[in-house]
């Protein structure tokens, strides 16, 4: 066992951990944070996408033990703190860019990755940002429709995606 600190979105936890525990098994099974979902468990789907210090990874490839110290954003840590859905979140809803939902968390937090760096990205850029996510319900369309509805609204509200963190967390004296 390992003991580890790591903020996740917003709240700093310490943990034991196996130095095999993953990342997605962290964040579901001990934080219940089970908006993060397990699909393919190699790395191919994207549907455990979350963000550390910013950057998107598969959390089912990710050990937990490489969080220590640093930022890890869940689909969880996108709303605000009084459960209002960020503007990436309102534009998946209003373009219908989910329908079974299960790739929707990971997608979001691709997405919001991408408009961190690109506020006004093209549709190849979003579909390549995205192109680690496979959705097999809605065909792509309304998910690029949506995010770059998110990048227009963002801009028009001057403001950007949810911020990122780069800074690691300390570590205890």
């Amino acid at each position: 066992m390992q003991a580890i600190k790591v903020n996740v979105n917003g709240d700093v936890r310490d943990a034991m951990v196996e130095p095999d525990e993953s990342l997605l098994q962290f964040v579901r099974e001990r934080l219940q944070l089970t908006g993060t979902k397990e699909g393919c468990s190699t790395g191919y789907c994207g549907a455990c996408t979350v963000l550390v210090d910013g950057e998107p990874v598969n959390a089912c490839l990710f050990f937990a033990v490489d969080a220590d110290r640093r930022h890890v954003t869940t689909v969880e840590g996108l709303s605000g703190s009084d459960g209002t859905l960020a503007t990436l979140q309102r534009c998946f809803i209003e373009a219908a860019a989910l329908q079974c939902g299960f790739c929707t968390p990971g997608m979001l937090l691709a997405a919001a990755a991408l408009l961190e760096r690109t506020p006004s990205p093209s549709e190849h850029e979003v579909r390549a940002a995205l192109s680690g996510n496979i959705c097999r319900c809605t065909g792509y369309q309304p998910i690029i429709k949506a995010v770059q509805s998110a990048a227009q609204a963002l801009r028009r509200e001057g403001a950007s995606a949810p911020p990122r963190t780069p800074q690691r967390v300390q570590a205890r004296a």
